[in-house]
């Protein structure tokens, strides 16, 4: 992972202004990271999102790159390739800068989007935006209806109840659960209220894109998935209110 820069280094170097120049657009509350104002010494990473008077600033010359990526297990979804030996970014080894859209927890696999348009991640994830995930769950032990019924009707976790969600049973320990929000170990926590075990978790599809390559193997996406995308996102809460 690049190591933080201080933001009026950061706009410098990719020729949006000098340094002496942020300073002063920081001064007057015109510079956002993450959709929050900013003040002087703030330090960026990649995947921040930066906006000048409300627009996106992002290098020159950078081609917004999307791609569709089969995680297997055991790959850990960070850019801090210094800590994580077994890192997404090492394993995919793109010949350029991106960084993954949320992530999949390191037992977990399956369909993640990896971008460097830091804009349109903050659009996907926001949980407010209700778009969906859909993953495939295998449990230690044979599921009920009752089961089933919790599942999809919410269950209080993190001081929260899950938002009510698709859940179908596929086969005697296996269920398909389709979600609209993405809290911290969100499926392993619902199925472990209720004293159910995940062995296996898989990701089958993000929103309009389902996986289809190989573990392990990534593919661009579409102009017609990004099309879709794009239409999906663009009722979608901004990053600055």
């Amino acid at each position: 992972m690049s190591d933080p820069v201080r933001i009026n280094k950061y706009l410098s170097e990719i020729g949006y202004c000098s340094r002496r120049a942020a300073d002063k657009m920081i001064d007057q509350g015109r510079i956002a990271v993450n959709g929050e104002v900013i003040g002087m010494g703030v330090k960026v990473l990649p995947e921040d999102v930066i906006h000048v008077d409300g627009e996106v600033v992002r290098p020159g010359n950078e081609k917004a790159i999307y791609i569709a990526f089969n995680k297997p297990v055991g790959i850990v979804c960070t850019t801090d390739t210094a800590v994580e030996k077994d890192n997404i970014i090492d394993y995919i080894n793109f010949p350029s800068r991106i960084f993954p859209i949320g992530r999949l927890d390191k037992p977990s696999e399956g369909l993640i989007f990896l971008t460097n348009d830091g804009d349109i991640v903050n659009k996907i994830l926001r949980a407010r935006n209700h778009h969906e995930k859909e993953y495939v769950v295998t449990v230690n032990r044979p599921i009920t209806d009752d089961f089933i019924k919790q599942m999809g009707g919410g269950i209080p976790i993190l001081d929260t109840v899950t938002r009510p969600c698709e859940v179908k049973q596929t086969h005697k320990k296996e269920f398909k659960i389709i979600l609209t929000q993405g809290l911290n170990r969100q499926i392993r926590r619902m199925c472990e209220y209720l004293d159910y075990r995940v062995t296996a978790l898989k990701r089958t599809r993000i929103m309009n894109v389902s996986l289809d390559v190989d573990k392990g193997k990534w593919r661009h996406l579409t102009a017609a998935e990004m099309d879709e995308i794009n239409r999906l996102v663009e009722t979608s809460s901004k990053t600055i209110d």
